[in-house]
């Protein structure tokens, strides 16, 4: 099973679990089985017509899946899938 690491941020929402196991074939399969398992991480994830948010980096090892087939990316039994939130500050 391809195991999806949940940021910090986003634990709230799967009752502070810090991963998921899928045995989804693909990210965005993945993605549906982590978010059919936590319903109300899916608002934080995805855009109403069921895009990834714009502010949300996934990676596949160590790719970025906008570099490889995005959702369509494949995934292997042993694949680790990291959401990475944007992280907004700095100085003004």
């Amino acid at each position: 099973m391809a195991t999806i690491i949940i940021p910090t941020p986003l634990r709230k929402f799967t009752d502070n679990k810090s991963s998921f196991d899928s045995d989804g074939s693909t990210v965005q399969a993945a993605l549906d089985q982590l978010v059919g398992e936590y319903d109300t991480l899916g608002k934080q994830l995805l855009t109403e017509d069921g895009r990834l948010r714009s502010f949300l980096k996934v990676y596949v090892g160590d790719e970025d899946i906008q570099q490889l087939d995005g959702t369509k990316t494949a995934l292997n039994s042993d694949t680790v899938v990291s959401i990475i939130p944007a992280i907004a500050g700095g100085v003004q």
